[in-house]
């Protein structure tokens, strides 16, 4: 194996490690920003579900439905707002951390690959147990009110809800990321919050 090589998977697990070791250092604002995509997705996912119960009744109503696509659009985008914003506080406070990793040598794919790891973490686990929640809750409350309901529009709310939230926490992540990556390590480093 050729030393690069050997450097580059290391890179990977070092990233990997350093990720986890900041979500357990930074635990309660990462838990905060975690509800806070669980929160998000959760009401897309509920918003979905509800779209579904709208569209199989017999006389749809235009209105109704564009109001519930209205909604789904509105917890989108709350949901990226809101991880953008924790993401981008989140990269700021460490720019004097980031500094000091390019001073020990990290690359900015490395700084990056924390990042992503850390937004992948909390993306996945905020979507999908967001998502679970606002689906099965909304199902709940709709069959509880009479609407009849297919197990397949709640499992493709859960989906669509977990991959909306994990690929808006990866976009809301990585931008910032990349900014603060590229950063002098003296200019991160003289950085006052």
């Amino acid at each position: 194996m050729k030393p690069t090589q050997r450097r580059v998977s290391s890179d990977w697990s070092i990233a990997w490690r350093q990720a986890f070791a900041s979500l357990r250092v930074r635990l309660l604002r990462q838990t905060l920003t975690t509800l806070g995509i669980g929160a998000g997705s959760a009401y897309l996912a509920a918003a979905l579900v509800i779209r579904s119960v709208e569209v199989a009744k017999p006389t749809v109503d235009a209105v109704t439905l564009a109001r519930v696509d209205w909604q789904a659009a509105a917890a989108a985008a709350l949901c990226l707002l809101g991880v953008s914003n924790s993401m981008f506080i989140a990269v700021t406070e460490r720019f004097r951390e980031i500094g000091t990793f390019k001073c020990l040598g990290a690359t900015d794919g490395f700084i990056v690959a924390v990042f992503f790891f850390e937004g992948l973490f909390m993306g996945l686990l905020g979507s999908v147990v967001g998502a679970t929640l606002g689906a099965g809750g909304s199902a709940f409350v709709l069959s509880w009110g009479g609407s009849e309901l297919m197990a397949s529009w709640v499992l493709s709310a859960v989906a669509l809800g977990s991959t909306a939230g994990t690929g808006l926490t990866l976009i809301a992540a990585l931008t910032p990321a990349i900014v603060a990556a590229r950063m002098p390590a003296v200019a991160a480093l003289r950085t006052e919050i």
